[in-house]
């Protein structure tokens, strides 16, 4: 008989490493569900996108309850094969320029932590079971901007992705012995509509490769952790051309 159809869940894809990943996963013969905060967008399209895009929110904890119910009535027999936590969000200043920690309030930091790390914490603890029955894999996607500073990336969200590779650890300690395997990626410099003025200078200083990432590249580890790489678990991969070195 033929083996079960695989179910991806996916938050934030409709641009850049979110879009390249659902690409990946669709034409591996995924079946891939996405949760992002504006309506599916037609920008993005794979089969049956439409129908299998919950529009949410994540920076509204008090409603997660409702969208995990939700997402939970859209899966076959209560199986979840890999979860990819791949929104966020980096505010800037004028211009784009960089939030350091004198020119972020308080509310700016809760909205971002909400988002890039707190949201991702409750997504996993609801959807544990449904993960566990299918013997799934969580990817976090975290930054090089948690581990460096960075011209570009203002303090909340660096400090929001140093706090999510701290979690995907916890999180694999306590899933891994159910069967839940969780890991992380950490991007560098890939090419999106993400990039800030001055990344050229970043390429030619800091990235012994020479070259931006592509989103392709990006997902094409994430689709490796979320099935191959079957023994590896609470691992940050690095995915920056050096840049880390």
């Amino acid at each position: 008989m033929d083996a079960p159809r695989r179910t991806l869940l996916l938050t934030g894809a409709s641009r850049g490493i979110g879009h390249a990943t659902v690409k990946r996963f669709a034409a591996a013969g995924w079946r891939v569900l996405t949760v992002s905060r504006q309506p599916f967008s037609d920008k993005c399209p794979w089969p049956g996108g439409e129908e299998n895009h919950v529009q949410a929110d994540l920076a509204d904890l008090e409603s997660l309850d409702t969208v995990i119910a939700n997402i939970r009535d859209r899966l076959d027999d209560g199986r979840l094969d890999a979860l990819v936590n791949n929104a966020a969000i980096s505010p800037k200043g004028p211009g784009g320029a960089r939030l350091g920690v004198l020119a972020t309030d308080s509310l700016l930091w809760r909205q971002v932590f909400r988002v890039n790390f707190f949201s991702i914490a409750l997504l996993g603890r609801g959807l544990f079971e449904e993960l566990r029955r299918a013997g799934g894999s969580i990817v976090n996607v975290t930054s090089i901007a948690g581990t460096r500073v960075h011209p570009f990336a203002g303090a909340a969200y660096a400090c929001s992705k140093a706090a999510l590779a701290a979690l995907t650890r916890e999180m694999a300690h306590d899933f891994g012995r159910h069967g839940v395997r969780v890991n992380a990626i950490a991007p560098g410099e890939i090419e999106t509509s993400m990039l800030s003025p001055g990344t050229d200078e970043i390429v030619r200083a800091e990235i012994p490769m020479q070259r931006l990432g592509s989103p392709a590249e990006v997902a094409e580890t994430i689709f490796f952790l979320c099935t191959a790489a079957t023994y590896v678990n609470g691992a940050e991969v690095h995915i920056n051309g050096g840049q880390h070195v």
